[in-house]
């Protein structure tokens, strides 16, 4: 247990490479040379994040594992994860699949023999990097609505990992969107070296607002205020054409989402790890940045951030130059830091 708590020492400031080996159809060598590069890699450290998350798609990976790939993927994501060591950052290995592949996990005894072999290989494939700074996220966000069976399915793959890779520290979460009531739903694994993690981007309505996936309402909504109140939400609210989409909406301000709301929300979590004597990381939350008003969306980041560290639980943020981005960058163009992000997260700059 002692080994975990150490590690999680690793994982206090953290960032998000999304969209790069994962959430794409397009794995190209052009394509993730370009997207993030040797350069974004040093600026993530010069930041001051101490950890990069680096999501990877299950397809391309079992491609690579177990099928042909002459697209040298695995040898481009080496190249990466060497590259953040070398700067002194660690790394979350995380497999971050398609819905439909955890639709297989999820239903399927196939799906989950596939998963657990995938998990072999790869935890074989990073377990002579330095263990200290190479965790294993088992899965992201599972999407399994019974979190006895994701317990069944998670202990599997710990184990798998445990057997080719007894050094690392695994990285453990709750089943369906991995948020701090799923993590609530878990006991422990049988294995003193993990650290659980929960994603954290309450209220949605107001961290996804002018998205276009989730509640289909949320595309119409902007410039929604945080903190709220009731004469602050009229322009708002006007928004959405739909009555019952409208009284959705309502209980955000209603909810009175402030930072006091999210401490005890954060505290829900921090209350379980001290119970089961675990450590703690939020390895996602953020807020939509395309139609949010920025110094609302600053308030909410510093917010989330510092009742985090008020709890001594380390973060990595959604995401590095995403929807949700701390620069802006176009492939292949140098990128641009947003400072009043790097400012919200406490950030060196």
């Amino acid at each position: 247990m002692k080994i975990a708590f150490a590690r999680a020492q690793h994982l206090r400031h953290g960032i998000n490479a999304s969209e790069w080996f994962a959430q794409t159809s397009n794995y190209s060598a052009q394509q993730t040379n370009s997207y993030t590069d040797d350069a974004d890699i040093a600026l993530m450290a010069q930041l001051g994040f101490d950890n990069v998350r680096v999501s990877i798609d299950a397809a391309p990976l079992t491609r690579s594992f177990f099928g042909k790939d002459d697209s040298n993927f695995i040898g481009r994501l080496d190249h990466a994860v060497d590259q953040m060591l070398a700067k002194g950052m660690a790394v979350q290995i995380d497999i971050h699949p398609e819905s439909d592949y955890k639709r297989r996990v999820s239903s399927t005894g196939d799906g989950v023999d596939r998963f657990v072999m995938l998990w072999s290989k790869l935890a074989a494939h990073y377990a002579d990097h330095n263990p200290d700074l190479i965790f294993y996220e088992i899965m992201n966000e599972p999407e399994e609505h019974d979190p006895y069976r994701w317990a069944g399915v998670q202990a599997r793959a710990a184990a798998a990992i445990r057997e080719v890779a007894p050094k690392n520290t695994i990285i453990a979460t709750g089943p369906n969107w991995s948020s701090i009531a799923d993590l609530l739903t878990q006991q422990p694994l049988p294995d003193g070296n993990v650290i659980y993690n929960f994603h954290f981007y309450e209220p949605h309505e107001f961290t996804h607002q002018g998205a276009g996936w989730g509640s289909t309402w949320w595309i119409y909504t902007h410039d929604i205020p945080y903190p709220a109140s009731e004469d602050s939400m009229r322009k708002s609210l006007a928004e959405v054409p739909d009555a019952a989409n409208r009284y959705a909406l309502e209980h955000y301000w209603l909810d009175h989402w402030d930072a006091h709301r999210i401490r005890l929300q954060i505290d829900a979590a921090a209350a379980w790890g001290k119970e089961h004597n675990v450590p703690l990381i939020c390895n996602e939350f953020g807020a939509y940045r395309r139609v949010a008003d920025p110094a609302s969306r600053m308030n909410w980041i510093r917010d989330v951030r510092t009742a985090l560290e008020a709890d001594g639980i380390g973060w990595t943020m959604w995401d590095y130059r995403g929807g949700f981005g701390v620069v802006w960058k176009e492939d292949g163009q140098p990128a641009k830091v947003d400072p009043a992000v790097a400012e919200a997260l406490g950030l060196r700059r």
